[in-house]
């Protein structure tokens, strides 16, 4: 035995104990650790395997999304079928597109192909550490080369992206394209090892996640810095958004981006990217214009209605491919009832 003291353990509610419990509950519970664990061994698996084949097989997990479940198919039909008879209404559209303003079974099609595109994104999201930059030599077909220019000419730039194809693409080319650190907020995850693999992955494309509550302090230094920050924001997450004319109908839309520009004198060019055939990936961008004139409150509403405009010309190359449709995007639409296929 010995005759040294014995430190009585801490109770719980002492400053030590207090931190234990912090440390602890970053970490996540046992079973949300578990659940990363395996996640991270698929995402392993996801990046050895070729993914052509993994690519039909996220296809087939979408048709039998569609099959199962029918209140997220109703969701996107509504939010499809406004979105077409808009397009039709302005003689935007492909074909397929414009079909499914009067065919019930185009329409159908696009709701598909909608689950298959949303498989596919997951699919893109396990297979994040596996990016690299050769893929914009090999497959990425830049559409808009002089406007890229054009933003990569120095100083801070906001881009802005709907929900649209692969989103992760444009973190990688913007970080790999400036050389340094990409940031980007993220609403959080209830689930704290889920949100650290979350930021763990997108961190190896060069992309810092920040948090919906310290984004705008985080993104207006970064701006102030010279450096880049990227919103996905055709939809209004965290409340207080504006509504703005989108497809012909009002929808809340989150004033950040408008109001960084403002408060910055950052410019905004909203970026768009698609899948396109055979594995290549078509990508975009347009310049996004920062009201000069009005009241604070005039500016963020007129430059949100370009940045909805924008959004709309990109969204319109492939609606399907628009992830937002499976959740409320209009008030107008909210209360209508869940139709049937």
């Amino acid at each position: 035995m010995t005759d040294r003291p014995v430190a009585a353990r801490e109770p719980a509610g002492t400053a030590a104990g207090v931190r234990t419990a912090d440390r602890r509950a970053r970490r996540g519970t046992p079973v949300q650790r578990v659940r990363v664990a395996l996640l991270s061994l698929v995402s392993q698996v996801a990046c050895a395997l070729p993914e052509a084949p993994l690519v039909a097989l996220a296809d087939v997990v979408g048709w039998l999304w569609y099959r199962l479940a029918p209140a997220r198919a109703a969701q996107a039909r509504r939010n499809l079928d406004r979105v077409v008879h808009e397009l039709d209404r302005r003689g935007q559209g492909d074909p397929r597109v414009r079909a499914a303003v009067d065919d019930p079974r185009a329409l159908e099609r696009l709701v598909r192909s909608a689950f298959r595109h949303d498989a596919r994104y997951y699919l893109e999201v396990l297979r994040v550490p596996a990016l690299r930059p050769k893929i914009f030599e090999d497959r990425v077909v830049v559409e808009t080369p002089d406007t890229v220019e054009a933003a990569f000419a120095g100083g801070p730039i906001i881009f802005v992206s709907a929900h649209l194809g692969p989103i992760e693409l444009p973190g990688l080319y913007l970080a790999n394209r400036y050389g340094r650190t990409f940031v980007a907020p993220m609403e959080a995850v209830d689930d704290p090892a889920l949100q650290g693999w979350f930021e763990g992955t997108r961190g190896s494309l060069g992309v810092r996640i920040v948090g919906l509550r310290e984004a705008r302090r985080a993104l207006m230094a970064e701006l102030r810095a010279g450096g880049q920050v990227g919103i996905v924001a055709d939809r209004d997450i965290a409340g207080g958004g504006i509504d703005t004319p989108l497809f012909g109908a009002p929808a809340p839309l989150p004033i950040g981006p408008a109001l960084l520009a403002i408060e910055s004198g950052a410019p905004i060019y909203a970026v768009g990217v698609r899948r396109l055939p055979r594995g290549r990936i078509a990508g975009r961008l347009l310049p996004v214009p920062v009201a000069a004139t009005g009241t604070r409150r005039e500016r963020i509403a007129a430059t949100l209605r370009a940045e909805a405009a924008a959004f709309e010309e990109l969204i319109a190359l492939a609606p399907d491919q628009w992830s937002a449709v499976f959740f409320p995007i209009w008030p107008d639409m909210a209360a209508e009832p869940q139709d049937a296929p």
